[in-house]
């Protein structure tokens, strides 16, 4: 096998949403990146996601908001039914002139972020191996290994690859924790179509929660959230042993309507996995960027999905990095040692905060919503929707800033 070696500017480790989100913001301020990802293609796992008012200010910022606008529609509330009671309550979203969120496919969110790249940008099948620092004409910069052999250097790192980051074991963060939770997410197909009312649904039970949104008028998102049992490790790669345990075991008291949405899974979107999070304190207090290395969306903040804000927070990461890149670099696309130091500092301070904040609420929205059955427990779910969801969601509204324009960055 020939060494390849290879010079960069900016080397991004994964294609997810933040890596390629962060790829088109350094893009629109005159920046070139390379993004690697260790599967062969865009991977869409977990089917569909909420994007809040925060994410679309974010999207709209990259120039990419108006691609995927008119394919889905606001969802203005939500229907909340206690599985024991068969009470329902009606949960809003909270009001705000953008209207409130909406359920897009994961899939198609990726592509509508590659289609802003060049050709070459995302290399597939490239696996990070090693990482290591040297100093260069006075100034550090990363040597990359991967697994075919290939040496690149690069200027700058952006790690967004997800909750189990090499790049953050590299800055020495440690390793996020389980919440004592996993999920069930998957995509429902219906050919002649659903008729449901577009509406979320939620389903609450003794450390269960499950529901099911449609995205249009085919497909329907849903999921089951509940205490991990022990036997999960024999089941995430098995997709029908997954939709049997929904149905038979874990869901099986759940209502019919819930049930029928998930007796028409496609196999191939459902997804097991260990609901992690980093402990709010790592992320104000860690070590979160070096000189030229920082990390981005779940690899910096992995939360829990009650806030629905994974995916927005990696889109607002995109646009703050981006804007502190943008006001920094040169007239000719070129990054300076100092520049990206300082730059990366920004950032770092400027999201250390609300992601730490988001991923504390988080956790508190899924212990409310889902452990316990006692009668005070009950009470508090109930003030909860009343009351304190509408507060907890106005972190949805944040505006995370525009992007510098390129011909002013160049003045």
């Amino acid at each position: 096998m020939s060494l390849t070696i290879m010079e960069e500017e900016v080397i991004i480790i994964g294609a997810g949403i933040g890596g390629l989100a962060t790829a088109v913001a350094l893009k629109r301020v005159g920046v070139r990146a390379v993004v690697l990802e260790k599967a062969a293609e865009l991977r869409a796992s977990g089917a569909a996601l909420g994007l809040f008012p925060n994410a679309w200010l974010a999207l709209d910022a990259l120039g990419v908001a108006d691609k995927l606008t008119p394919l889905y529609a606001h969802l203005e509330s939500a229907f909340v039914t206690d599985v024991k009671t068969k009470s329902v309550q009606q949960v809003p979203y909270g009001a705000n002139k953008r209207g409130g969120p909406k359920l897009v496919h994961r899939k198609t969110l990726l592509q509508a972020l590659a289609d802003e790249l060049d050709p070459d940008t995302i290399r597939f099948s490239r696996k990070l191996t090693s990482i290591e620092s040297q100093v260069k004409d006075g100034h550090r910069i990363s040597v990359l290994g991967l697994e075919d052999g290939t040496i690149i250097r690069a200027k700058m790192v952006i790690g967004c690859d997800g909750v189990h980051s090499v790049i953050a074991r590299h800055l020495k963060l440690r390793p996020p924790v389980h919440s004592g939770r996993s999920a069930v997410r998957g995509l429902s197909v219906y050919p002649e179509g659903h008729g449901l009312v577009p509406a979320p649904q939620q389903f609450v039970d003794v450390s269960k929660r499950a529901g099911f949104s449609p995205l249009n008028d085919k497909d329907v998102y849903w999921f089951f959230i509940c205490k991990s049992p022990s036997e999960e490790e024999n089941i995430e790669n098995d997709p029908e042993a997954i939709l049997r345990d929904v149905m038979e075991n874990w869901a099986k008291d759940f209502p019919q309507s819930y049930l029928d949405v998930v007796q028409h899974s496609d196999l191939s979107t459902l997804s097991w996995a260990p609901l992690m999070f980093r402990y709010p304190w790592e992320v104000v207090l860690g070590n979160l960027n070096t000189e030229n290395i920082t990390v981005l969306g779940d690899a910096m903040h992995p939360t829990t999905p009650d806030l629905a804000q994974g995916g927005c927070m990696a889109l607002e990461d995109a646009v703050v990095l981006g804007r502190h890149i943008g006001n920094s670099v040169g007239p000719d696309g070129k990054l300076k040692p100092e520049d990206v130091q300082q730059a990366l500092g920004k950032y770092v301070e400027e999201r250390r905060w609300r992601a730490a904040w988001i991923i504390a609420a988080s956790f508190l929205s899924g212990w409310v919503q889902q452990d316990g059955s006692d009668w005070w427990r009950k009470l508090l779910r109930n003030v909860f929707y009343k009351t304190i969801f509408a507060k907890i969601i106005s972190i949805a509204h944040y505006d995370c800033g525009r992007l510098p324009n390129k011909s002013e960055t160049s003045n």
